[in-house]
């Protein structure tokens, strides 16, 4: 690649582009700040449909299943397959404007979700959704990169994390709070609006620093997608990283999808009431274990990342079988409390899994491997676990369960899969140093 093609690529000569060891404290932690805010718009624009599932369902006169194909498929179709083009642009040009437009995109789509009348409007705002978000989190994650060295990559990348549990409970406290005055309607309307406005702000004020800047040696090339794919395969513990998170995703939020309609039916609440039951696990809980993570990686006793990957198999252990009980109860007081074991722990994976992978991919690799990671878990947690739950939900209600009962005995079959995710993680461990240090020094 010619030095004069890269130079258009990353705009290294404008205003915007600029070395980050430039970058004053107050301006890394502003960034930070903003893609934190853009993943938490993420998460609560795209979870706000597990907190109204039902009204939507009643609706649009739909089955369970026919929900959760309509409400998961369409976003996470084109959330998958706009994801790897997105990351091959955020690679090579300028990541805040990639960023700032998705963002703008994904919320405009998210205020027209409540616009929709019909199955086939619903499904093309929900399509939307999907294409703005998949430019997000992938370039969030390459830009904070370039923000932070790779000794406080995995801490920044934690405090980003935090999006999740603030976009959760946005979704599921807040969205529910305004479903039970306004309809399900005005939940789309009020998430959608702000993104706007905060796109607009990154383009105006994050600047792009010079790709790579923090990292050693020289790395102008931008490798082919097929060579980015040969290098991760090549890197064990990467994939097991990835598998591992994927099948925590389908296992930890793909019952998420169907928790709250879960509460609903089984204690008899409305979407407000039942997003008080699980919104503060996530808003604290999961903040909580974001938080304490973070400064785990931290200690000296973690530089060693294999005692990180340690940290999740058993984490991600007990929480499945906490999460098995707070499905199988039908006491509402022991269900909170496994769901504050629960909900917590799929949430203290997140920050990890991106730190570490970002350590095992070459600087202009990072967007792409963020991109695969997200695709295997959105697969898992919006392709195949929402419509699973929702199929097995109506074949039990053909076998005369009721919805409470039939939902219930859907989800604790997925319940087991958070075992397997703590099987790759115990797999990836083997080989994580020897693949971070081949990631510092591998020639192209």
């Amino acid at each position: 690649m010619s030095e004069a093609r890269s130079s258009t690529a990353d705009e290294p000569t404008s205003l915007n582009a600029r070395p980050a060891q430039s970058a004053s404290f107050a301006m890394r932690w502003y960034v930070l700040v903003m893609m934190c805010l853009v993943y938490t718009l993420s998460i609560a624009d795209r979870y706000v449909v597990s907190t109204v599932l039902d009204p939507i369902r009643e609706d649009l006169h739909l089955t369970n299943a026919g929900v959760a194909w309509l409400t998961a498929w369409p976003l996470a179709l084109f959330y998958v397959f706009m994801g790897f083009p997105l990351s091959w642009a955020i690679d090579r040009y300028s990541r805040r404007k990639i960023i700032a437009l998705c963002l703008v995109v994904w919320s405009v789509m998210t205020t027209l979700c409540g616009l929709a009348h019909s199955t086939l409007q619903f499904f093309f705002t929900r399509v939307g959704v999907g294409i703005g978000e998949a430019g997000g989190t992938p370039g969030a994650s390459s830009l904070l990169s370039d923000y932070f060295p790779a000794s406080r990559r995995a801490m920044a990348l934690t405090v980003f994390s935090l999006g999740a549990p603030i976009g959760a409970w946005v979704g599921y406290s807040v969205a529910g709070t305004i479903n039970d005055h306004y309809g399900w309607r005005a939940v789309f309307f009020a998430l959608g609006a702000p993104g706007v406005l905060a796109g607009i702000a990154i383009w105006a004020t994050v600047r792009e620093p010079k790709r790579g800047c923090l990292d050693s040696g020289d790395d102008e090339q931008t490798p082919s997608f097929k060579r980015t794919l040969k290098f991760w395969w090549s890197q064990r513990s990467a994939v097991h990283l990835m598998i591992g998170s994927a099948v925590c995703a389908l296992w930890g939020w793909g019952l998420m999808y169907w928790t709250q309609v879960f509460v609903q039916r089984t204690y008899h609440m409305s979407p407000g009431e039942a997003g008080d039951v699980t919104a503060y696990a996530h808003l604290f809980g999961g903040s909580a274990a974001t938080v304490a993570t973070g400064w785990l990686m931290a200690r000296p006793v973690m530089a060693d990342s294999r005692r990180i990957m340690w940290l999740l198999a058993a984490g991600t252990a007990i929480a499945t079988f906490a999460s098995g009980v707070a499905y199988y109860t039908r006491d509402l007081a022991l269900a909170k409390a496994m769901f504050w074991i629960f909900i917590p722990a799929i949430y203290f994976y997140i920050g990890p899994c991106f730190g570490l992978l970002n350590n095992l991919a070459q600087c202009r690799m990072r967007a792409m491997f963020c991109a695969m990671t997200l695709f295997l878990a959105n697969v898992g947690n919006l392709l195949i676990t929402p419509p699973l739950i929702g199929t097995l939900n109506d074949w039990f209600v053909r076998m005369n369960h009721s919805q409470a009962d039939a939902l219930r005995l859907a989800m604790l079959c997925i319940v087991p899969t958070g075992l397997w995710a703590t099987v790759h993680y115990l797999i990836a461990a083997r080989d994580i140093r020897k693949d971070e240090l081949r990631a510092r020094s591998f020639p192209f």
